[in-house]
């Protein structure tokens, strides 16, 4: 009875933290986040408004807070705590000076509201907690936050820009719609000069100057750009299954940062921790010398040409480096 009491306050707290980060959201979708049925959600939403919590139905909708409503901040949990000083080391070392400082002053607030304890604890384990700066040419200052303000208001930007295929520098305008990092921040966005989506390193972004033209929303996403350049580069499927418990931890986030950069379409998660990878590729050969250093937790589903390249190139190491070895003894 305890235990399902305590579940149900939880539940409660973490009802009003939904309903004050999103606009709205169905009982349908609240009980499949709970694990509990729509009628549970009815009877926690009920006894919200009972506690005079502004909880506002929206016909055909789902639910909200009454705008302008706030509650006090939510305590953290250590755990908690420690995830997001970990998020703000990344953010120094992986995004520009304004996030990192923008950031900052966000976890300023959380510490603020954290009990001594926890704030103390968090001050002891800091210096703990270290994220390395990537290697290589340091991105143009302030180039993540302003390009991520532009793709969200819709804002053309204008790129002096350092070619990778030509490795002269060019001019050109672009309509970004998002930014990941992989090893390095990438901008994909709709270049005008090339009529086409096109993938931008930011370092290799010499200026940029956010115009005060808004595009016209398109309906293209980071997920059907990869997916595209997929099908248009390659040709062959390609299906793999990893083993991630054989995975070093490094070498699964490699991994995970290459994988767009050899056709990958999608991930699917199987039984007993394996994870089913499908790529479309142009070139095996180019496939084989990626996957050769994760022999040992890479199965080769489809094509068998590609297992052929991998035993080539792994029987050409060992020619290499063991038989000439005997040889030299």
């Amino acid at each position: 009875m305890i235990d399902n009491e305590t579940n149900r306050l939880s539940r409660l707290v973490s009802l009003l933290t939904l309903l004050q980060t999103k606009r709205t959201v169905t009982a349908g979708e609240l009980a499949n986040r709970f694990s509990v049925s729509t009628r549970t959600i009815y009877r926690d939403i009920r006894t919200l408004e009972s506690a005079g919590i502004p909880v506002v139905t929206q016909d055909g909708k789902g639910y909200a807070m009454l705008d302008g409503y706030r509650l006090p901040p939510v305590m953290f949990t250590r755990e908690e705590a420690i995830a997001l000083l970990t998020a703000e080391k990344m953010t120094a070392q992986l995004t520009d000076a304004i996030t990192a400082q923008r950031f900052g002053t966000a976890m300023d607030k959380l510490r603020a509201v954290l009990k001594r304890a926890d704030r103390d604890h968090l001050e002891t384990i800091t210096p703990h907690i270290q994220v390395l700066a990537p290697t290589g040419q340091p991105d143009p200052p302030n180039a993540y936050q302003q390009l991520m303000a532009a793709a969200t208001a819709r804002r053309v930007v204008h790129l002096h820009y350092w070619s990778a295929d030509s490795g002269l520098p060019t001019t050109r305008d672009i309509e970004p719609i998002g930014l990941y990092l992989s090893q390095q921040w990438h901008v994909v966005a709709y270049c005008r000069l090339r009529q086409a989506f096109r993938d931008f390193r930011l370092d290799r972004i010499q200026q940029l100057a956010v115009r005060d033209e808004v595009f016209v929303a398109r309906p293209e996403t980071l997920q059907h750009y990869w997916e595209k350049e997929a099908s248009r580069q390659g040709k062959d499927k390609v299906v793999i299954h990893v083993q991630a418990a054989a995975v070093l931890p490094a070498s699964a986030q490699h991994l995970q940062d290459t994988k767009h950069h050899y056709g990958w379409t999608h991930d699917q998660s199987l039984s007993d921790g394996v994870v089913e990878m499908t790529f479309l590729v142009g070139s095996l050969p180019y496939m084989a010398a990626w996957l050769l250093p994760y022999a040992g937790a890479v199965t080769i589903r489809e094509p068998h040409a590609l297992r052929e390249h991998l035993r080539e190139l792994a029987q050409r190491a060992y020619d290499f480096f063991c038989v000439s070895d005997q040889g030299m003894t």
